[in-house]
Protein backbone atom coordinates (compact mmCIF):
# COMPACT_ATOMS: atom_id res chain seq x y z
CA UNK A 1 0.00 0.00 0.00
CA UNK A 2 1.09 3.68 -0.84
CA UNK A 3 1.86 6.28 1.75
CA UNK A 4 1.12 8.96 0.07
CA UNK A 5 -0.64 11.71 0.37
CA UNK A 6 -3.50 10.80 -1.89
CA UNK A 7 -4.21 7.75 0.64
CA UNK A 8 -3.80 9.52 4.03
CA UNK A 9 -6.65 10.43 6.06
CA UNK A 10 -6.62 13.86 6.23
CA UNK A 11 -9.78 15.64 7.44
CA UNK A 12 -10.60 19.12 5.39
CA UNK A 13 -10.57 22.14 8.09
CA UNK A 14 -10.43 25.79 8.60
CA UNK A 15 -8.54 27.78 10.88
CA UNK A 16 -10.70 27.43 13.84
CA UNK A 17 -10.21 23.75 13.83
CA UNK A 18 -6.83 23.58 13.60
CA UNK A 19 -6.44 23.10 17.45
CA UNK A 20 -8.57 19.64 17.77
CA UNK A 21 -5.76 18.18 14.92
CA UNK A 22 -2.50 19.11 16.29
CA UNK A 23 -0.26 16.30 15.42
CA UNK A 24 -2.66 15.19 12.55
CA UNK A 25 -2.68 15.51 8.56
CA UNK A 26 -4.98 17.69 7.27
CA UNK A 27 -6.36 19.30 4.39
CA UNK A 28 -6.79 23.23 4.50
CA UNK A 29 -8.23 25.31 1.28
CA UNK A 30 -6.51 28.69 1.11
CA UNK A 31 -5.84 31.99 -0.20
CA UNK A 32 -2.48 32.76 -0.48
CA UNK A 33 -1.20 35.81 1.14
CA UNK A 34 2.08 36.47 1.37
CA UNK A 35 5.83 34.74 1.22
CA UNK A 36 7.73 35.25 4.40
CA UNK A 37 11.72 35.80 4.31
CA UNK A 38 11.86 32.58 6.78
CA UNK A 39 10.41 30.33 3.94
CA UNK A 40 6.84 30.35 5.03
CA UNK A 41 3.75 31.37 3.24
CA UNK A 42 0.86 33.18 5.02
CA UNK A 43 -2.32 32.01 3.47
CA UNK A 44 -6.15 32.69 4.63
CA UNK A 45 -8.02 29.67 5.47
CA UNK A 46 -11.92 29.28 4.54
CA UNK A 47 -13.54 31.21 7.84
CA UNK A 48 -10.42 33.97 7.16
CA UNK A 49 -8.01 32.86 9.71
CA UNK A 50 -4.76 33.19 9.11
CA UNK A 51 -2.31 30.39 9.39
CA UNK A 52 1.21 29.86 8.59
CA UNK A 53 2.87 26.96 6.46
CA UNK A 54 6.08 25.57 6.83
CA UNK A 55 7.56 24.70 3.05
CA UNK A 56 9.80 22.41 2.49
CA UNK A 57 11.11 23.97 -0.56
CA UNK A 58 10.04 27.88 -0.53
CA UNK A 59 11.35 28.37 -3.73
CA UNK A 60 9.57 25.97 -6.01
CA UNK A 61 6.33 27.87 -4.42
CA UNK A 62 7.79 31.56 -5.17
CA UNK A 63 8.76 30.32 -8.58
CA UNK A 64 5.86 29.63 -9.89
CA UNK A 65 3.66 33.22 -9.98
CA UNK A 66 0.04 31.34 -10.50
CA UNK A 67 0.64 29.97 -7.05
CA UNK A 68 1.20 33.43 -5.67
CA UNK A 69 -2.59 34.71 -6.48
CA UNK A 70 -4.50 31.45 -6.07
CA UNK A 71 -5.96 29.33 -3.99
CA UNK A 72 -4.03 26.86 -2.63
CA UNK A 73 -5.24 22.88 -1.03
CA UNK A 74 -2.67 22.91 1.31
CA UNK A 75 -1.85 18.39 2.89
CA UNK A 76 0.09 19.09 5.78
CA UNK A 77 0.58 18.09 9.63
CA UNK A 78 -0.44 20.41 12.04
CA UNK A 79 1.97 21.72 14.34
CA UNK A 80 0.06 24.01 16.56
CA UNK A 81 -3.27 26.14 16.40
CA UNK A 82 -1.52 28.52 13.75
CA UNK A 83 0.96 26.10 11.73
CA UNK A 84 0.87 23.45 8.61
CA UNK A 85 4.35 21.81 8.14
CA UNK A 86 3.22 21.38 4.71
CA UNK A 87 3.26 17.99 2.66
CA UNK A 88 1.77 18.68 -0.49
CA UNK A 89 0.04 21.33 -2.28
CA UNK A 90 -2.72 21.36 -5.00
CA UNK A 91 -3.83 24.50 -6.97
CA UNK A 92 -7.09 25.25 -6.79
CA UNK A 93 -6.85 28.36 -9.73
CA UNK A 94 -8.05 31.62 -9.09
CA UNK A 95 -11.85 31.50 -8.41
CA UNK A 96 -12.91 29.57 -5.47
CA UNK A 97 -16.25 29.93 -3.65
CA UNK A 98 -14.81 30.32 0.39
CA UNK A 99 -17.91 31.18 1.84
CA UNK A 100 -19.33 27.65 0.76
CA UNK A 101 -15.84 25.55 1.36
CA UNK A 102 -16.71 27.00 5.01
CA UNK A 103 -20.32 26.37 5.35
CA UNK A 104 -19.05 22.64 3.84
CA UNK A 105 -15.93 22.03 6.20
CA UNK A 106 -18.77 23.32 9.54
CA UNK A 107 -21.16 20.93 8.10
CA UNK A 108 -18.82 18.00 8.08
CA UNK A 109 -17.60 18.40 11.93
CA UNK A 110 -20.62 19.20 12.82
CA UNK A 111 -21.87 16.71 16.04
CA UNK A 112 -24.75 15.84 14.76
CA UNK A 113 -23.17 14.50 10.72
CA UNK A 114 -19.82 13.30 12.23
CA UNK A 115 -20.40 10.42 12.92
CA UNK A 116 -24.02 9.26 11.04
CA UNK A 117 -22.45 10.83 7.62
CA UNK A 118 -18.85 11.72 7.83
CA UNK A 119 -16.07 10.15 10.02
CA UNK A 120 -12.05 9.84 9.84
Amino acid sequence: MSNSIENQISPHVNSALLPHWVGKTVRLTCKTIKFNDNGSLTVAAADGGQVSVRVTQPSALQDDPALASSYLEIVGKVVDASTIQMLGCVAMGSDLDMKLINDTISIIHDDRYFTKMFSY
